[in-house]
């Protein structure tokens, strides 16, 4: 089987407060575009977990403290040649220390005769 990567989908959690800067930084260096449309992105709230240890420098929160936080999970999808570049402004505007990213590689359409 020799499948060719094209695109991948990301998912990144997110405070909700910060959910639109995010998405507004990552779309306009490449990310979300389904053909003739830019912007593609999907959200979905959540409460999202984590205990920051004695080296962290917390966003939200305290050290050694279990958190619970209101977020987004923002998905998008990415073409493989703008991935690094995504990822890099996604670091970049997200205000958390340690953002959770997923990247998915997607199989095209195309593939499945």
């Amino acid at each position: 089987m020799n499948i060719k990567v094209n695109r991948v989908k990301i998912f990144v959690t997110i405070p909700l407060k910060n959910v639109e800067e995010v998405r507004n930084a990552v779309c306009e260096v490449g990310a979300g575009i389904i053909g003739a449309y830019t912007y593609c992105t999907s959200s979905t709230k959540s409460i999202g977990t984590f205990m920051p240890d004695d080296n962290a420098n917390p966003y939200i929160g305290k050290k050694n403290n279990l958190e619970f936080v209101e977020e987004e999970k923002l998905e998008f999808v990415c073409s493989i040649d703008k991935v690094k570049k995504v990822i890099s402004k996604l670091r970049e505007v997200h205000p958390y220390e340690e953002p959770a990213i997923d990247i998915i590689p997607l199989i095209d359409e195309d593939y499945f005769k």
